[in-house]
């Protein structure tokens, strides 16, 4: 049996013992459970789920009108206490290593300028970034949030490193994972997983760019470099270990979206879009390949059991410790989650749909920061696109950031909640700075996407000019203070959509370049001076 699908049924027997207490299943025997904290594997955040409903229209105000701060409310997650105590244990095995060590080893090169267009006939960008081809065209990994060291720092620099930007990418394509809707059975059969690693629910990837001086030659460079965000649990015997990020853990696992993702100090959040955010630390980020040799197989450390463990990046098939031996889906550095934060209001809003309640706990789609306020504030926003019943063009809400760090007390919305402006809905991320609100809204693959500016009047967000047309795909926003720019990511890739064919040569530039990624940065002072 593959492990992933060894993995899976464990999980369906922990699942079906934990619902035993409630008399839907039949009871597991004991040891199928961890020993030392029973659902450890369960992730969080895990909101209160409600009944879908048309309820909220009645606090509804119109598109820009204030909202209900207190629906934003965060609570800190009841698992924090024990995956701290996990993350300390997991530090103890594996090596670590430091954002500049990682950006010194970064293995990926951007192209600068290349000739993919996913502007058409929108304005160009003042900066544009190209992905090495596989990442560009990846029917696996689909990018979404995007922030950087302009907002970690006030100083713009990490220790001595600046000009840095992160971009979380989704795993979107997995081929087994819906053929079977049976969790003890795996996602992928034994064909499958050797047919292509992709079959693995790797969840989400960070990825860490930087423009720099080639220490060798001299000539400026772009690197970028892969890690892996994970979750540790205690497996059934009794040993730390870690998975991808997943939503929920039953009857089959769905990945996180990581639409929105802020890096504010040691820690970064990512959005979890039904529950809250999850948070990690940069102090936190594990090597299993700490002499950048692959093939070696390092030693890493001990658990409580004494037993010494090695590593192994080479097989992209396996996650976490199997036979003492660490496995991370073939990527050399872990980042695991230290904490969550989640929704204190029951999430109301209907599952598979893009409509929204206008009340409740929001839908956490979206993150971003701003430093031109007194304090910092994380916003945090929804997508939503309204139908009959539910009019909501999506919220949008502040919270002071610096509170965020505490996991002791809730924390609500301050500062401003509004009801976005947008009469169709459809944000894909939005950042405030110096007053003005800038909103990414995507227009599928056939268009460019618009990039709205908005103002607040007397507590209403109101439109400031005309749509400034972007890329297609435009996904989350991401101020960087020193240069002036605006940053996004485009997400479309050929074989997602039917105008972004999959037989088109990516390399062709005849094709459809508009369907290949690209990082972009607009200057401030051009869209401020937009009509």
């Amino acid at each position: 049996m593959p492990s992933s699908r060894i993995r899976r049924a464990w999980l369906a027997a922990a699942a079906a013992a934990a619902l035993a207490f409630t008399g839907l299943a039949t009871p597991a025997h004991a040891q199928d459970l961890p020993p030392d904290v029973p659902g450890s594997w369960i992730q969080e955040p895990r909101a209160t789920e409600g009944t879908p409903s048309a309820f909220g229209t009645r606090a509804w105000t119109a598109p820009g009108g204030a909202a209900s701060p207190g629906d934003f409310t965060l609570s800190p997650g009841e698992m924090n206490a024990e995956t701290t105590k996990r993350v300390a244990r997991l530090d103890s095995v594996l090596p670590k290593s430091g954002v500049q060590n990682l950006l010194d080893g970064a293995n990926r090169t951007v192209q600068p300028w290349c000739s993919r267009d996913p502007f058409g006939t929108a304005p160009d960008p003042d900066i544009k970034y190209c992905l090495q081809g596989d990442d560009s065209v990846s029917r696996e990994w689909v990018p979404q949030g995007f922030t950087g060291v302009s907002d970690a720092k006030d100083n713009e620099l990490w220790g001595d490193a600046g000009n840095i930007q992160l971009f979380a990418s989704y795993d979107g394509w997995d081929p087994g994972r819906e053929d079977d809707p049976l969790p003890a059975a795996g996602d992928c059969t034994t064909a499958e997983l050797e047919d292509n690693d992709a079959c693995n629910q790797k969840g989400v990837r960070i990825t860490f760019v930087q423009s720099r001086t080639n220490p060798a030659t001299g000539s400026p460079e772009v690197k970028y470099r892969h890690v892996l965000l994970g979750w540790t649990y205690v497996n059934s015997a009794d040993h730390v270990s870690f998975d991808g990020l997943h939503a929920a853990e039953y009857p089959i696992q769905k990945g996180v979206h990581a639409g929105g993702i802020v890096w504010y100090g040691n820690y970064l959040y990512v959005a979890d879009t039904r529950n809250g955010l999850r948070v990690f630390d940069m102090r936190s980020i594990m090597d299993l390949d700490p002499d950048g040799d692959p093939a070696t197989h390092d030693e890493m450390g001990t658990d409580t059991d004494g037993v010494k463990t090695t590593s192994n990046v080479e097989d992209r098939t396996k996650v976490g410790r199997h036979d003492n031996v660490w496995y991370s889906f073939g990527y050399r550095y872990v980042m695991p989650q230290v904490a969550a934060w989640k929704f204190k209001a029951t999430q109301n809003n209907p599952k598979g749909s893009y409509a929204c309640v206008s009340t409740g706990a929001p839908k956490g789609s979206y993150v971003s920061l701003d430093r031109s306020t007194t304090p910092d504030r994380l916003i945090m926003g929804e997508y939503c696109r309204p139908e009959s019943g539910y009019p909501s063009t999506g919220r949008i809400a502040s919270y002071p950031v610096a509170a965020l760090e505490g996991r002791s007390a809730d924390v609500t919305a301050q500062g401003w909640a509004n009801y976005l402006p947008m009469p169709n809905g459809g944000a894909q991320g939005a950042a405030a700075y110096d007053g003005t609100l800038y909103v990414n809204e995507s227009k599928g693959t056939d268009e460019p996407g618009n990039l709205w500016r908005y103002r607040w009047s007397n507590g209403q967000l109101v439109q400031d000019g005309q749509a400034v047309k972007t890329a297609r795909g435009a996904e989350d926003l991401y101020v960087e203070r020193g240069t002036g720019r605006l940053w996004s990511v485009s997400e479309h890739r050929p074989g997602s959509e039917p105008d972004c064919p999959a037989n088109r040569d990516p390399a062709d530039p005849a094709g459809t370049d508009y369907c290949q990624r690209v990082l972009y940065g607009h200057k401030l002072s051009w869209l401020d001076a937009r009509p």
